[in-house]
């Protein structure tokens, strides 16, 4: 960006002839083409932003179509109604995630958040560079939505609620595009090669020179689309690295091709010297045939939220306060509202069942493959199909607040952070791509001294066949795969460093209830006297926990179909209160005046019915049905287990003895916990802190690497590294070892890229490895790294 007076400064557009229209930027009066651009860089300026212009790498957008009319159409974003297919509740605030166009570098981003961050009312802004996309929480009360993208649009650049279906069709034409430019380059390769083989052969050593000429003018022809569409790929990634003052792998794939075919066409014009067209064409086939996999590999990755969006339906079917049933959109459902959902359909919103009970296929969340049973008091889920019998639904969620959209946009939080692996591999390709033009310039000028004529052709393959593809590709391409199957598993990533964590681990420190245990108490024992039966006394207990919301309730909401009167509640002993005019007494066995006959990890309640015993209630928190093979699990890959709990009942000990651990901590506070875990963590860095994710907020926020267990819309809220999104403990397991492989494969890639630019580098410098020859083994690098790393999509 100079400060060129035919050129505007802003955009970079013709400024037309005879406009005579700037604005002081850095100290001087620039150049603009339209009162549009002008207007935006004067807002940069007036907010103390000026420095964008020092950091960009790239123009911005025009800003010649930014018109009032088009800034009011965002006015229809605030409304309420509309807001419901992309706006989520955050407490106090909103939240939406936003697909911004025009962003052209990390500058633009950085240009977006501070301008927004100035705004009254914005909680967070977000800007991913690399998805164009934003992630937005704001207080409606103090600004509109509308007023945000306004804002956004006075900076040049266009910024709307993220479509699922809108982003896939942007991903469709890049994908395309790219296809397009895979199958020019093809076609060209093939005829060129058919050429350059009999040239190769010196098939043509007795043909006439102006027939020779002619097949190089025909190879001209074909190379050049390739050179001037096919590889703009490349063209465009070595500008935006030499202007943000950095190196990667395009640099010396451009200069490669450009000189490759600079010299060729020379050659050709000259009618003297070699001709590389078949390289140019075979490189830019080869270099787009493993970014396309890459493309591909990364679609598929990102389009597993998206896909799981598409599973709620658009309709529901409401029940009104008078009984019938009525066919209304998703979108419009309230919390409150009742829904019903027929056998076979899919559920259209979060909620709870109010009546009746049913198998649900959660495979599309959670990976279990096997339908859960859900009964009244159960949550069920936008996008699970309910396989069996009619239920209602109390709705608790509808659109940008449910399960599924809370997951997608915890995967963009987590796409937009990268592993401190990735990063340093980043580092080590800048250095290489420094060195290999270190090395392609000294080559060139030691063989301009000894063999001018071959001085070229060796140096292009030295830039061919060093070519960090394969090491560019060796870290993005392992941890899409293992995060794609984590995902595919249950277990949503939510930071980047997790997978590395993962593969480090040394211990474990889990909570107790809801962790290890299932977290609801269950009946496990009912003993009935004085001739009564087991569904009259559940019934009875029941009416007397119709209106408690103690998790003791809880075992027996299936039971409340009497109604109590009467009740009373004795904090911390029982209840009591009439029902059928019988007096009914629940609770502790001191409590009744009844001797206790307690069992090994339960909880004891006696029932009295007219001060008589007739029953005595076994509960228990189960143990989830993995748990002991996930501890065992733990020690056979020398990973220690320990409890940290709230919890001080007899029960902790109970099951700690099922699961052989032996470092206990009970009846521990949240700030206890936090102090528990940061003292291990000096003896044992590597700390994985497993919890539940609402009472457990501190400790997981603290720890090294933190998971949250269960299902529930609060994991948007959690301070967990990741979440497990089904019940089953081994998950985990299976985690830690794709971590461990994760870590394996990535360090064969690197060794494999690595170790195969230190082998065929002498070669190319040496002048035995050919332009083509070079670029055929450049792309079966990469190919062989990107297939390496596929193996980690496998379950």
């Amino acid at each position: 960006m100079g400060s060129n007076k035919h050129l505007c400064f802003h955009c970079n557009e013709v400024v037309p002839a005879g406009l005579s229209l700037s604005v002081p930027i850095l100290g001087k009066m620039e150049p603009m083409c339209c009162q549009g651009c002008a207007a935006v860089a004067q807002t940069i300026i007036d907010s103390g932003l000026e420095d964008y212009y020092k950091h960009r790498t790239a123009a911005a957008p025009s800003a010649q179509g930014l018109v009032p009319d088009a800034l009011t159409k965002m006015l229809e974003y605030d409304d309420e109604s509309v807001q419901l297919d992309f706006v989520a509740q955050s407490d106090a605030y909103k939240e939406v995630l936003l697909s911004i166009e025009g962003i052209a570098c990390a500058a633009c981003a950085w240009l977006i958040e501070k301008q927004l961050s100035h705004v009254k009312g914005v909680q967070k802004i977000h800007v991913n560079s690399t998805t164009q996309r934003a992630t937005l929480l704001w207080d409606d009360k103090q600004v509109k939505l509308s007023q945000l993208l306004q804002t956004v649009q006075t900076l040049g650049y266009n910024a709307t609620p993220f479509q699922t279906d809108k982003q896939e069709e942007l991903d469709r034409k890049l994908y395309r595009s790219h296809l397009l430019k895979l199958g020019v380059a093809g076609l060209a390769t093939m005829q060129v090669m058919m050429f350059a083989i009999a040239l190769y052969g010196d098939l043509f050593d007795e043909m006439e020179v102006i027939y020779r000429d002619y097949f190089r003018w025909v190879s001209l022809i074909m190379a050049t689309p390739v050179l001037l569409f096919s590889a703009q790929p490349f063209y465009f990634g070595a500008y935006r690295s030499i202007k943000a003052k950095t190196l990667n792998m395009d640099v010396p794939v451009s200069i490669a091709l450009l000189g490759a075919y600079s010299a060729s066409l020379y050659a050709t014009v000259r009618g003297t010297g070699e001709v590389y067209f078949e390289s140019v064409s075979m490189f830019t086939f080869l270099l787009l045939l493993g970014r396309l996999l890459e493309l591909r590999a990364r679609r598929k990755a990102s389009e597993t939220s998206s896909n799981m969006l598409k599973l709620i339906p658009k309709l529901a079917l409401k029940l009104n306060k008078d009984g019938k049933q009525q066919r209304v959109a998703a979108s419009q459902l309230k919390s409150g509202d009742l829904i019903v959902i027929l056998p076979g359909e899919t559920v259209p919103a979060d909620g709870q069942i109010s009546f009746g009970e049913s198998e649900f296929d959660e495979s599309s969340l959670t990976g279990e493959s096997l339908p859960i049973v859900k009964s009244i008091g159960d949550r069920v889920f936008a996008g699970t199909i309910n396989h069996e019998q009619t239920v209602h639904l109390a709705v608790e969620a509808v659109s940008q607040n449910t399960f599924i959209a809370n997951i997608m946009r915890l995967q963009e939080q987590a796409q937009s952070e990268k592993p401190k692996i990735a990063t340093i591999a980043d580092g080590v390709a800048r250095y290489f791509v420094f060195g290999l033009l270190v090395i392609a310039a000294l080559t060139y000028t030691y063989w301009h001294f000894h063999s001018p004529e071959d001085a070229f052709w060796i140096t292009l393959a030295v830039l061919v066949a060093t070519c960090p593809c394969a090491l560019s590709l060796a870290t993005p391409a392992a941890l899409t795969a293992a995060t794609h199957n984590l995902s595919k598993n249950g277990l949503l990533v939510k930071r980047g460093h997790v997978l590395e964590s993962l593969a480090k681990l040394q211990a474990v420190v889990s909570d107790k209830t809801g962790t290890l245990t299932e977290g609801r108490l269950q009946i496990q024992e009912l003993e009935c006297y004085k001739g009564y039966d087991k569904e009259t006394v559940l019934e009875y207990v029941g009416a007397l926990e119709r209106q408690s919301s103690h998790p003791i309730a809880l075992a027996f909401k299936s039971f409340q179909k009497l109604q109590a009167t009467n009740i009373e509640h004795h904090t911390g002993l029982g209840l009591s209160g009439l029902v059928d005019n019988h007096s009914l007494t629940l609770g502790k066995a001191k409590f009744c005046q009844q001797i206790a006959q307690p069992r090994i990890g339960m909880l004891e309640l006696v029932l009295l019915v007219n001060t008589q015993l007739v029953a005595r209630i076994y509960l228990s928190d189960l143990i989830k049905s993995d748990a002991i093979e996930f501890a065992k699990g733990l020690k056979q890959r020398d990973i220690s287990l320990s409890m940290l709990t709230g919890d001080e009942s007899a029960q902790v000990e109970f099951v700690a003895n099922q699961l052989s651990i032996t470092d206990v901590s009970s009846g521990a506070l949240p700030q206890q916990k936090l102090d528990v875990v940061k003292h291990k963590v000096t003896s044992t860095p590597h700390l994985l802190m497993l919890g539940d994710g609402v009472n457990d907020g501190p400790v997981l926020a603290s720890a090294p690497l933190s998971i949250a267990m269960g299902l529930g819309t609060d994991i948007a809220k959690s301070s967990a590294d990741a979440v497990l999104l089904g019940s089953k403990l081994s998950t985990l397991l299976s985690a830690i070892d794709l971590a461990k492989k994760t870590k394996k494969i990535i360090a064969q890639n690197l060794a494999w890229a690595l170790g195969y630019n230190a082998l065929i580098l002498p070669l190319a410098v040496s002048g035995i490895v050919t332009p083509y020859m070079a670029a055929i083994g450049m792309s079966l690098s990469s190919l062989a790294v990107l297939t390496n790393s596929l193996r980690l999509n496998k379950r």
